[in-house]
């Protein structure tokens, strides 16, 4: 029963992340940062996960061989695509190493909601693949000199956010995980299990992740004593962050939209959660 849930929520939740259709990979130039200089070194990887070819994302300051928080992120439902770089680089610009995670298998995208929930929906039926995909991606990401192996974060949009939620509650070792605009709801909540603290960034007037949603999450987490922080934003629709959203909305009459003051909060609240747990 909670599978066939999980994908019905799924079915309402993950048709509205945005697209951005993929391009070709292009050398980061340098950035003059006050007296620093930083050289963002992007690169595309492969590993492998169980019987998958992974192909992923990376980017990095390589101006300095110092060792920095790695933070892996969790794309969108229509896989990894050049919006979620660009979070990765943006990331990297802030002095972290950036994994940008390829949770499909073989660079898998779709273009349409029909082939994304395709795509999407086996992770809704069984977490647990979600969990040995993103296990590689971790294991990848410590390959890196650059990496601080103790201090590992991941983040997620809408599809990714519902993921890194689950991996949360399934036990994965990180410090911290951060959702943006995900659904709430997903595997049970254990407080043997839990170790990594949360931040959820949630717009008020999402019509996808109802207020309902919002304090059956609540519940779960105070039931287990859990260190998170759910922080709302006033006008903020569904998929707020990704500035496509609006014209995917339009495009597909979906209740999603763009919203600068809350992607831009929602940003520097988790810059600020960063430092906190990485210490």
């Amino acid at each position: 029963m909670m599978a066939m849930a999980c994908i019905t929520l799924a079915s309402l939740y993950i048709s509205a992340c945005n697209n951005q259709p993929a391009s070709s990979d292009k050398t980061a130039g340098a950035t003059d940062t006050g007296n620093l200089v930083q050289k963002i070194k992007e690169e595309n990887i492969s590993y492998v996960a169980g019987d998958s070819t992974m192909n992923s994302f990376i980017a990095v300051d390589a101006s300095t061989d110092k060792k920095r928080p790695g933070v892996l992120i969790i794309p969108e439902w229509w896989g990894l695509n050049d919006y979620i770089k660009g979070r990765a680089r943006q990331l990297a610009a802030q002095g972290y190493i950036a994994l940008a995670v390829d949770l499909y298998g073989y660079g898998k995208t779709a273009d349409n909601p029909d082939s994304a929930m395709k795509l999407a929906a086996p992770f809704y039926k069984d977490p647990h693949i979600a969990k040995t995909r993103f296990d590689a991606a971790v294991d990848k990401l410590k390959t890196y000199a650059q990496t601080d192996a103790h201090n590992i974060a991941a983040i997620g949009y809408c599809f990714g956010g519902a993921q890194v939620l689950n991996l949360a509650r399934l036990g994965e070792d990180l410090k911290g995980v951060v959702s943006f605009h995900g659904n709430l709801i997903g595997v049970p909540a254990n407080k043997d299990l839990l170790k990594a603290k949360i931040l959820v960034c949630q717009g008020e007037a999402d019509q996808l992740v109802k207020p309902e949603e919002v304090k059956a999450f609540r519940k779960q987490m105070d039931s287990i004593g859990a260190d998170y922080t759910l922080k709302t934003y006033p006008g903020a629709a569904h998929s707020f962050t990704n500035p496509a959203s609006t014209a995917i909305g339009q495009k597909f009459k979906l209740p999603v939209a763009y919203n600068a003051a809350a992607d831009t909060a929602s940003w520097k609240e988790m810059t600020t959660f960063f430092d906190k747990i990485f210490k």
